[in-house]
């Protein structure tokens, strides 16, 4: 298993397991996780994790800054992963 494919499994799961555990802290009442740190594991790779957890735990999935700020990540992961397999820096061989 390569280095990278463990590093985006790992953020993956803090991004899952961070909204749910903010969803958790938001029905008791206690204090959340700021949107900031939420929206940095997403932009730091962890935006499957986020959205998956966003999906399963209803959570975020109303507040209208937090998804544009959340969709802006996607559409830049997307941009990015587009250019860098057009440039042939990143191939899909096998």
């Amino acid at each position: 298993m390569s280095i990278l494919f463990c590093y985006f499994l790992i953020v993956n799961f803090l991004g899952f397991t961070s909204t749910g555990y903010d969803k958790f802290l938001a029905r008791r009442r206690k204090r959340r996780i700021p949107e900031k740190t939420l929206l940095s594991i997403a932009a730091f790779g962890g935006s499957i994790g986020s959205g998956i957890g966003m999906l399963i735990f209803r959570h975020k999935t109303s507040k209208r800054s937090y998804l544009l700020k959340f969709w802006g990540i996607i559409i830049l992961h997307i941009v990015v992963l587009y250019l860098l397999f057009t440039n042939e820096i990143i191939s899909l061989k096998l």
